[in-house]
């Protein structure tokens, strides 16, 4: 009876799977563009296609992955659908976090040749 025969813990395992979906919700930039916009309050649709230069349907895309994700709630408003922050105070923590995370992993995080943009925050190349 080796280790073979031991079950999974499912608990951590599941925890872990809920950590990596609420992240995806965070590893778009324009996804984070519009966490970021509606900080500011409830938004249309239309009114963050404007703010984030993207067309109405990848904004809804992204709109329909925060909701997946418990970020946003929609609510209709006349024949608009207004989105909001759930959770707004819990986000910025997150974002407090991430900055100082950033700070003292920004380059390495820049650098990264997987996700990051392979160049330092301040080269132009990077940009």
């Amino acid at each position: 009876m080796g280790a073979e025969s031991v079950p999974p813990n499912t608990t951590e395992v599941d925890g872990t799977a809920a950590a990596a979906c609420l992240f995806h919700g965070f590893s778009d930039p324009s996804r984070i563009a519009i966490l970021q916009h509606l900080t500011l309050g409830e938004h249309r649709v239309v009114d963050l296609t404007a703010h984030v230069g993207l067309a109405q349907s990848t904004v809804s895309k992204h709109l329909a992955c925060l909701r997946d994700c418990g970020l946003v709630t929609a609510r209709p408003k006349g024949r608009a659908t207004v989105y909001s922050l759930n959770h707004a105070e819990a986000l910025m923590d997150l974002w407090t976090a991430a900055e100082r995370l950033l700070a003292l992993t920004g380059d390495a995080v820049a650098l990264c040749t997987t996700y990051g943009t392979g160049a330092l925050p301040s080269d132009p190349k990077g940009a």
